[in-house]
Order: structure tokens, then sequence, then C-alpha cells
């Protein structure tokens, strides 16, 4: 045993490296605000003016907490890690438009076996980055120094995020109609689920991560980083435009297409997709190949290539599919709804029915993807 005294640093947690991750990412938090903040960055909890909530007939508030997976992973193996805080951002504030939501603020905690306040603060750069393009205020955070738990070059990143709405507003089942249309819009690639899966292939057939790939048109590592979209912005626009009244959206994550769309369906009715409306991008096609993946198993596990779906009603589906390509998303008429008793169920081919424990609609994703 020895006599030597033990320090916090001696244990494995530096706090002045921590104190130095603060300082480099001021800048970049900074820019992630909205008026409604007050105080800033060094507080024991983010403060955010509700003033004009409280001045909503009804305001319920939405709220969401998630991650970003196994993609940091690939983060660390490239030893980049200005992206991964995008893709956090993303998977969380997207779910709160979901139900028709603004996302107002949002807090993000990283774990890591050391802390390198470079790398630390290119993680936070690109939360803000995120936050910004959101119009999401970044109103706090926690760094945690987590040495003999994870290796020194090991991090996680978390967030959670609130908005608020309109009760009146409030999107989901209880609009959908018989006769309504489902609009895609596309993804950015493969966002940030299914990335176990995607390791797996990429390691069973050997494939390095700086290895250039011509449909890409670029390495695997850099396809592999690529940010998941944001939807926060071009979605409130489009819920807010004139003439178009969006009933349900649905954010497509893990579980795929199918089953994301089943959970803002109501029971009893059908939606009926078709593969001919759009080819996946070749990182899908790929993975699939590579790993002989079964048609229902990627499509269950990866977005293949649609990362949102809008339900409106049929006379509004190619103004909204033109405001979505205007905001610099593509989009296109990816299927129908109707009642389940009317529907032309094609034989032999799964039908999805609810998920995540929510007693939704049916979705049924027919034909095939057209060849390229």
């Amino acid at each position: 045993m020895s006599d030597a005294p033990i320090t916090y640093a001696s244990a494995g947690v530096d706090v002045e490296a921590g104190d130095k991750a603060v300082e480099l990412m001021k800048e970049s938090v900074r820019r992630a605000t909205r008026p409604e903040v007050l105080g800033g960055l060094g507080g024991f909890a983010g403060m955010f003016d509700a003033s004009a909530i409280a001045r909503m007939s009804r305001p319920i508030l939405a709220t969401s907490t998630d991650g970003v997976g196994t993609k940091v992973a690939i983060a660390q193996a490239l030893d980049k890690h200005d992206t991964i805080g995008f893709d956090l951002v993303g998977m969380v504030v997207d779910d709160i438009v979901v139900c028709g939501a603004e996302p107002l603020f949002m807090t993000d905690y990283i774990a890591t076996g050391k802390v390198v306040p470079e790398r630390i603060a290119a993680i936070v750069g690109g939360i803000a980055r995120a936050c910004e393009e959101a119009g999401v205020a970044l109103v706090g955070g926690e760094t945690a120094e987590h040495p003999g738990l994870l290796e020194p070059d090991e991090y996680d990143v978390a967030g959670a995020a609130t908005g608020v709405v309109e009760y009146a507003a409030v999107l989901g089942p209880q609009r959908v109609a018989d006769g309504d249309v489902v609009v895609a819009l596309a993804s950015s690639g493969l966002h940030s689920n299914g990335y176990s899966l995607v390791r797996r292939v990429i390691e069973s057939a050997g494939w390095a991560l700086d290895r250039h790939v011509d449909d890409f048109g670029r390495t695997l590592g850099e396809e592999l980083l690529e940010p998941t979209r944001i939807y926060t912005r071009p979605l409130l626009d489009l819920i807010a435009a004139d003439g178009i009244d969006v009933h349900a959206l649905s954010h497509v994550t893990g579980g795929g297409l199918a089953a994301n769309l089943a959970r803002v369906l109501p029971a009893g009715t059908y939606a009926r997709l078709d593969r001919s409306t759009w080819t996946p991008p070749a990182v899908f096609r790929t993975i699939q190949d590579l790993g002989r993946v079964p048609q229902a198993d990627i499509e269950r596990t990866l977005n293949q290539g649609i990362g949102f779906v809008a339900v409106l009603p049929e006379a509004q589906a190619e103004r909204a599919i033109e405001l979505s390509r205007a905001g610099g998303i593509p989009a296109w008429r990816l299927g129908d709804v109707t009642t389940l008793e009317r529907a032309d169920i094609e034989a032999g081919t799964e039908v999805v029915r609810g998920a995540k424990g929510v007693d939704g609609g049916s979705v049924q994703v027919v034909g095939q993807h057209p060849t390229t």
C-alpha cells in the first residue's frame, strides 16, 4: 500500500481540462440561443423566460431525450468529433416536431473516459451549430469524466429538449382521415440508427473506414459520418403554411419506416407505401449487398432514404412537396391512407400494425425500388 496522497487528478479526473473545454466551447454555445434565454454558460441550471407560453390558450409542453447510439464508435475511430453533436440534436428536437410542437431549449450530457478539451469542444460545437439551425437554445450541459468505466478515448452523448404547442394544434392520429396522402421527406443518409448492423457488416466485409467508395464519391468513413438532417424549421414552416393542414408527422428512426408511421395512424386505418416511388441512396444498397441483409431486416433497421413522413389531405400533397423542396428537402408522394375495411392488402407481404406499445394503424410497404 502506497503512502502517497490520493488526489482527484491521480484518480483520473482532470478538473482543469474540464474548465479549458468550457472556455473552448463558449463562443459556439453563445450562438445557440434565443431571446428568452436568461443567464449564460456556467450556471447550475439553464433558465428560459416562459412569458410567451403563459399567453397561449392551452400550452402543451413536449419533451424528448435521445442519444446517437453506436455512431459514436465511427467518430472515435476516425478521431472526428465535430458532427456527432449535430446527430444528437436531430435525434432529439425532431421527435418533438412530430406532435406539432416548436422545440425551445435543449441540454446535453457527455460522458468520457478522459476529458480532452479540444474533443469536447468539437462535440459541443456540433451540438451548438445544429441548435442554431433548428432555432433551439442550448441552455446547459454536463461533461463527466469516468476513468476506469470508459477508456480514455471513449465517450457517449445524450441530450434532452423541451418544446410547446397549442392543444388545438397537436398533430397525431386523431387528425388522420380516410383518403389522406403520405408524403416522404428524404434523409441525408443513415442518420443515427442501425449502426450496430452497419458496423457489423463492414467489419465482416473487411472494409476500412478510409476506403474510397466510388458510389459514395468519398470514403466509407465520410459517408457513415454524414450528419443527421435537421427537419425542425422546414416542418414548422410547413405546418404554418397557408392552405396546408398537416394531420400527422413521423420521424423515421429506430424500427424503420413502416413501424414509425404506424405509431401516428389511428387504429382501423391502413397506409400502403410504394417502393417504386424512390430509390434508396447508394449507402443503403451497399450495406444490404455487403451483408446480404434480408429486405425485411434492413427496412426495420435503416431509414432507407426517408427521414420523415407527413400525412395530409390529398389536395394539399403537391403543394407540401413543393414547399419541402423549396426548403432544401427532396420530397415525394409515397402512399395513401384508407380504412382497414376498404384496404387492398397485398397477400404475402408483411403488414406492420402499431409499434412501441402504440395500438396504431396498419402499414404495408409494397412494390420494388427502381433499378439504377
